[in-house]
């Protein structure tokens, strides 16, 4: 079981006008990485930012902190090369998006980044299933994505749960309404790598809700191994 517990707060959620320093401070509160939405108005219909801005952040940042990009785009092929040269470390697709996953996930690899797949909720998870093995981590949204404040969608956690029986050392990360509130849901179903947003970023002690949430995460992991 190769997997562990991993908090990436969802830094859409923080106060853009100061990106730099909110990326500080989730590291500084004990984030395991950052997760950073793309979004280009086609594929969602919200827009954020590009690779220009995490080329910037990176710089103001320095090299520890994991950028997970989640490129909520309709043509992920084309922002792999300028993701890779702004610092991305894992550059995580969604298999909606594309009509060759397969040749996406070596382009990225040959980029020097780890390689996410992501469903959206109306997407089956057996889609999935054929690239899971190629991949680094599968992300299972629990909102429909493009847009933060959404209702947990709880019907997603048997997603996460066959992912993990059917491949138990892979990264799986959850997306969309998960906080105190709903991350046992996740830990039991599988998910080890969870994205908060404003449970996280909005709150009046971020360090205490990182901290929660692995615990809740480590707890089912290593329960998951003694059942074993």
């Amino acid at each position: 079981m190769a997997y562990s517990a991993k908090i990436g707060p969802s830094i859409l959620s923080s106060d853009l006008s100061c990106l730099g320093s909110e990326c500080v401070r989730m590291m500084d509160c004990g984030a395991d990485y950052l997760h950073l939405d793309v979004m280009d108005g086609h594929f969602v219909p919200n827009l954020t930012f590009g690779h220009p801005m995490v080329e910037c952040l990176r710089k103001s940042v320095g090299q520890d902190p994991f950028f997970d990009m989640h490129m909520m785009v309709s043509r992920p092929e084309q922002w792999v090369k300028p993701m890779a040269a702004a610092g991305a470390n894992q550059y995580t697709f969604h298999i909606e998006s594309t009509t060759n996953p397969g040749n996406l996930i070596k382009e990225i690899r040959e980029s020097g980044m780890k390689v996410g797949l992501a469903l959206k909720p109306g997407t089956t998870v057996e889609e999935l299933a054929p690239w899971a093995n190629q991949i680094d981590m599968a992300l299972v949204m629990t909102v429909e994505p493009g847009f933060g404040g959404q209702k947990f969608m709880e019907d997603m956690m048997s997603k996460v749960s066959w992912l993990r029986s059917q491949f138990p050392s892979l990264d799986i990360e959850v997306d969309g309404g998960v906080g105190p509130d709903t991350i046992h849901k996740c830990a039991e179903a599988g998910a080890n790598m969870i994205v908060s947003g404003s449970a996280v970023v909005g709150s009046d002690d971020p360090r205490s809700v990182i901290a929660l949430l692995r615990t809740v995460v480590a707890e089912a992991i290593q329960k998951r191994s003694l059942d074993r």
